[in-house]
């Protein structure tokens, strides 16, 4: 049997590793982690065909430059933790000096943890406007059994926490729609929240927007200050369900009006189109389920597929 010469077990040892399935996130990451694989693997068989290890050089699996990257995992540090709910979280990271993500509306990034030895990656949004200065925030639920769940319960201020992106994003732009109808379920709310900052923020967007928010409780109902603030633009009407409230009459008064109990319903979908001001493209954000329901109770309320957008 022919032993494998050290030079072999060398290039063997530089080998790219195959990501496994909890690597990736399945968000459609352009590039996901599998086309970074492939990337290395090419850059890989190339180096060793001519058997010159400098042409791996450019391979960076961590990056050091504090600026966020869709190729490679940097390095954050957390600046503040923030409980809203019993299962819900508010992190801020540092971003050097007044740097900012960049982010376009609605982009996500891509979390990695390890959790037992197993890698694992997840998507968020960040809920901070994309030039926020020196900062960006991201809204965490944490499941019980969830794996990064696990991971993300053990942070604290301080803590360094790898991220890697942007991607994705809802193509926005101002006044291209007469009104935006926006269907959230819990912490689907976060990419909603840039591109309202983003129509407050700039005087020349009169896009109106209807914000229907689903969550189980009152209680459970995360940044009410922020969505109380929202709700007294003129452009902007926010509207709670929530599903296992059963009366609204032990509800703040200035909440008793704009909120439903029960679940957003198809019929309910149909009330809520009729009162909006114009035709409505509508953004959908929650679980897999949620999205598919919304999607179905919109095209029974005449809303067409290419006027919505799934995050």
């Amino acid at each position: 049997l022919q032993t494998m010469s050290v030079n072999e077990h060398d290039w063997l040892s530089l080998k790219p590793q195959e990501p496994s399935p909890s690597q990736c996130c399945g968000s459609g990451c352009k590039p996901c982690i599998y086309d970074v694989y492939e990337k290395e693997l090419a850059q890989w068989e190339r180096a060793k065909a001519k058997q010159d290890k400098s042409l791996l050089m450019e391979k960076k699996e961590q990056s050091n430059n504090s600026e966020l990257n869709p190729d490679t995992f940097t390095a954050f540090n957390i600046s503040s933790v923030e409980q809203l709910t019993e299962d819900t979280y508010q992190y801020k990271f540092e971003l050097p000096g007044n740097s900012s993500l960049r982010l376009s509306l609605g982009q996500h990034i891509v979390l990695r943890g390890v959790v037992n030895g197993l890698e694992i990656q997840r998507a968020y949004t960040p809920i901070s406007a994309g030039n926020a200065e020196g900062y960006f925030e991201v809204l965490m639920k944490c499941y019980e059994a969830g794996l990064m769940s696990q991971y993300i319960k053990t942070w604290k201020k301080g803590d360094m926490v790898f991220w890697r992106g942007p991607f994705g994003g809802f193509p926005y732009r101002p006044n291209e729609h007469g009104e935006l109808l926006m269907l959230a379920s819990g912490t689907g709310l976060a990419p909603m929240l840039p591109i309202l900052q983003s129509i407050i923020g700039d005087e020349e967007d009169e896009t109106f927007v209807t914000l229907v928010v689903c969550f189980r409780t009152f209680d459970k109902i995360y940044l009410k200050p922020l969505l109380q603030d929202l709700a007294r633009y003129w452009n902007i009407r926010i509207f709670y369900v929530l599903s296992q409230e059963t009366s609204l009459e032990k509800l703040p008064w200035s909440y008793q009006e704009n909120t439903y109990t029960g679940r957003l319903s198809e019929d309910l979908m149909k009330t809520i189109i009729k009162s909006c001001r114009r035709k409505p493209f509508v953004l959908i954000c929650g679980s897999p389920t949620f999205n598919e329901d919304m999607r179905r109770y919109l095209k029974a309320a005449g809303i067409e597929e290419k006027s919505c957008f799934v995050f």
